[in-house]
């Protein structure tokens, strides 16, 4: 069904909820990586309640790069797409095809500026919603589904991973540091991108935004995280490549570093990120990390 026109994103401003609360976790396993799930998240009592999560829970100055704050760092979150890996360019491009194909905004071809304002970083549910209101709900997560099978099967030939990756991995281990995988993505897609990244036995957890009551921008993903971990959010940071895991990280009482290889950094910026990094090998971020002083370098 042909839509004429593009839709705004206003709507999708959220409001961060004052309280969350979530119920117990079931484990599930990828090699040595434990997967969160969760049966309810609607009124069971944890110790997510020591943890605010207001937007303001963490007072974060943009015009700082300092995250010395943190000091002693227990631990580093990580979203997948697009800040462990270059995978935003593999979504656009299946995005545009498969959305071009229904006749999506007359049939004329989305474009990067487009993708990176409307629907990256955004869960599928989401997305539903925003790109096909006219459709019922079956057929657009079906639509959805298409689009992942063919994001993976471009993924599986050309994904790579942001430069400096792997020198992040060994500074993280050598410390200690405790570590998750934060994503909005379906769990198959997560599977494949931590696998073909080397990074099975890396991450101690990866919490899945679809087994969440509320995806980024709430925070509700990133508070699952710090609890399985057992860390505070005083002693904890999150990588983030899109506006609404910005939103998320930060909303969760978390300094959040922009990984600025795609989304424009004013966007990020206006987030409320710490600052923003083009790569792991940003000489902005090695100057943060040695201010922690976790380790004599």
């Amino acid at each position: 069904m042909p839509l004429n026109t593009m839709l705004s994103l206003a709507s999708l401003q959220l409001p961060h909820h004052p309280h969350l609360f979530f119920d117990h976790l079931q484990k599930t396993h990828l090699r040595k990586t434990t997967i969160y799930t969760q049966n309810r998240c609607d009124q069971a009592t944890t110790s997510l309640a020591r943890l605010s999560t207001t937007s303001n829970a963490y007072p974060v100055d943009s015009s700082k790069s300092s995250l010395a704050c943190l000091k002693p760092l227990q631990a580093i979150l990580f979203d997948i797409d697009g800040t462990l890996c270059d995978s935003d360019p593999i979504h656009y491009n299946a995005f545009r095809e498969m959305l071009q194909e229904i006749g999506f905004n007359g049939g004329i071809p989305i474009t990067e500026e487009f993708f990176s304002k409307n629907i990256s970083g955004k869960h599928n549910e989401t997305l539903c919603r925003v790109l096909l209101p006219d459709w019922d709900l079956p057929r657009a997560r079906k639509f959805m589904e298409d689009k992942e099978d063919m994001f993976r099967r471009l993924a599986s030939e050309q994904l790579k991973p942001v430069r400096g990756l792997h020198k992040m991995r060994k500074w993280i281990e050598e410390r200690g540091l405790k570590r998750a995988a934060v994503t909005s993505a379906p769990r198959p897609n997560a599977e494949l991108l931590i696998s073909m990244l080397g990074l099975s036995d890396f991450f101690e957890i990866i919490i899945l935004g679809d087994e969440c009551e509320r995806q980024k921008p709430f925070p509700d993903s990133y508070l699952k995280a710090l609890q399985a971990l057992q860390v505070s959010n005083k002693h904890a940071f999150v990588f983030e490549d899109s506006v609404s895991g910005v939103k998320a990280g930060v909303a969760a009482g978390m300094p959040v570093v922009g990984m600025g290889l795609r989304n424009p950094e004013k966007f990020l910026t206006a987030a409320g990120t710490s600052f923003v990094i083009k790569d792991f090998d940003d000489p902005k971020l090695w100057t943060s990390l040695k201010e922690l002083g976790n380790k004599e370098e």
